[in-house]
């Protein structure tokens, strides 16, 4: 289970021994993913076509300042050099692609290259998971769970049809955990500093990783630092960063790309709100506002939180009733969660302790960060399936969480064929991972409290069925009722923001109309609950871990 020696990818990368089930997973899912080209596509599609423009036509100086497009480059520089590799074969392929002022180029070229990119470079993610299986303590059980993965619906979801590169990059994050499995913590560290230079959200889990590397890397059983390791780690972390951040700072420009990584003018919430703690805050806000405007309650009410965060629109959220909440209470809620869970990393930094610690700090941040994205529930459904097969309580809790958070994704697709799609493939994974998972790590409730617990959660699960019927068949009634209502309601994505509703439109109260969004706050509420639950339940497993919920994880020093 264990490796050691110098720094490098082999164990990730090098031929493997393919069964012929892992071949079926691959081209079915490739065949499914090809389908899906002509497929919708979010404003991200051009984002990215146009960040493709803007690293091939511009020199390195200029990229972090261009503002020929509104969809401007606001990725670390790794992931820039990314795009300026993929735009070397764009333009060969078809110059327009690449062509900085062909704003919103749509031609089947751009469409098959760019869905091609994600394809291929999900391989990544797919080779790491084979990597998981062959290494694994149980590989049956452990090909199910790299299978679920691989075709996890949030993939489907946010990279096939919406259009990003998360299977690419999630493919560091575990080829990161899986060093740390093997021993190689090394290697563990340095990938890990490589995807921060991917994507800067990924600093969600770089507590867990700062404490794990220190206790279990630099420091030995006594405490006593490892000189050594200490310093391999700390020159290799840096050099990454030297190489991603080296041209900028010789440039000057630091201050500019920081600006563009980190624009700190945005709310509380993101548009369509991210199920998270803030949801059912702001969701308890309305609530109390519209108790107040129909019982004549007399109580301060904010009048600029009247309009506020209630129909989708980008910008700071403002509470009407309640205290509004800052920056600095956010993360002063953060933190405090997450030293909980790193406390107990430091006391005990094995390996199943870390991905434990991982999960919680991304799930932290996911639900009291400033201004998270819905599709940030990633990186707390990823993590947790490598969890999944430990015990039933595990297992309870990333079924919870899965589908909360899978549901949640839902908004972003909302086509009518696509919708299809993404409903009936959900379903599908569901069933292909429940089944054989449950089979193996079911556990009879062993108290009437768990019994109660038990009952509730399965009609939590259930209440989905009701959910999906009330998205899908209210804008229906709205028209029926006469409602000049879109189907198609507007989801922003991190680079788009929906068209401000008309001031007649701005009062929550103010009419029908304004229940148009009336489904994307009850589906973000309702994710919410479960989300919260899970991390509840997570929270309790983990501090407890040592003396009830011993697992195959567990063997993993």
């Amino acid at each position: 289970m264990r490796s050691t020696g110098s720094f490098s990818l082999e164990s990730c990368l090098y031929t493997l021994d393919v069964l012929p089930s892992e071949w079926d997973i691959l081209w079915l899912s490739t065949a499914l993913k090809l389908l899906l080209f002509p497929a919708y596509r979010s404003t991200d599609f051009e984002v990215h076509r146009n960040w493709l423009a803007i690293t091939h036509t511009l020199p390195i100086s200029k990229w972090y300042f261009d503002t020929t497009s509104e969809w401007t480059l606001d990725y670390p520089p790794f992931f820039a050099y990314f795009e300026k590799l993929l735009s070397i074969p764009a333009f060969f392929i078809d110059p327009k692609i690449v062509d900085l002022n062909n704003v919103n180029y749509d031609g089947w070229s751009v469409i098959a290259y760019q869905r091609s990119t994600v394809i291929l470079t999900e391989l990544v993610l797919g080779v790491v998971l084979l990597r998981f299986i062959r290494g694994s303590l149980d590989p049956p059980l452990q090909r199910i769970v790299s299978a679920s993965i691989f075709l996890h619906p949030g993939f489907l979801i946010v990279d096939h049809i919406h259009f990003q590169y998360n299977g690419f990059m999630y493919g560091i994050l575990l080829c990161s955990i899986l060093m740390a499995r093997n021993g190689n913590k090394l290697a563990s560290g340095v990938l890990f500093a490589i995807l921060l230079n991917f994507k800067h959200i990924y600093m969600y889990l770089a507590p867990a990783y700062f404490v794990y590397l220190l206790r279990s890397f630099c420091l030995s059983p006594t405490g006593q630092v490892q000189i050594k390791n200490f310093l391999s780690l700390a020159n290799a972390v840096i050099a990454v960063f030297v190489v991603s951040l080296g041209p900028f700072v010789l440039m000057g420009q630091i201050p500019q790309l920081l600006s563009r990584l980190f624009p700190f003018t945005r709310g509380l919430n993101h548009a369509y709100w991210a199920p998270n703690f803030w949801a059912l805050v702001t969701a308890a806000d309305r609530v109390f506002l519209k108790y107040a405007q129909y019982t004549g309650l007399t109580i301060p009410i904010n009048e600029s939180g009247v309009s506020s965060s209630s129909r989708g629109l980008v910008g700071d959220t403002i509470f009407a009733v309640l205290p509004n909440v800052k920056p600095i209470h956010t993360f002063i809620i953060t933190l405090a969660f997450q030293t909980v869970w790193l406390i107990k990393l430091w006391r005990n930094p094995s390996y199943k302790s870390f991905l434990t610690a991982l999960t919680l700090c991304g799930w932290t941040s996911f639900l009291f960060g400033w201004h998270v994205h819905e599709k940030a529930v990633l990186l707390v459904l990823i993590p947790l399936s490598l969890l999944a097969a430990e015990r039933q309580a595990y297992f309870r809790t990333f079924v919870l969480a899965s589908v909360a958070g899978i549901f949640s994704l839902f908004p972003l697709i909302f086509t009518p064929a696509e919708s299809v799609i993404k409903v009936i493939y959900s379903v599908l994974w569901l069933a292909f991972v429940y089944i054989p998972l449950s089979r193996r790590v079911y556990e009879y409730p062993k108290s009437l409290s768990y019994v109660i617990m038990d009952f509730f959660e399965k009609l939590y699960l259930a209440g989905f069925t009701v959910l999906l019927l009330f998205v899908s068949v209210f804008p229906l009634l709205q028209h029926r009722s006469g409602e000049s209502i879109r189907t198609d309601t507007c989801v922003p994505s991190d680079a788009f923001s929906c068209a401000k509703p008309e001031a007649s439109q701005a009062q929550f109260s103010a009419g029908p109309s304004t229940m148009e969004f009336l489904p994307l706050m009850v589906t973000s509420v309702y994710c919410s609950i479960g989300l919260v639950w899970s991390f509840m339940r997570l929270g309790f497993i983990y501090l407890h871990e040592e003396s009830t919920y011993q697992g195959q994880l567990s063997q993993v020093k």
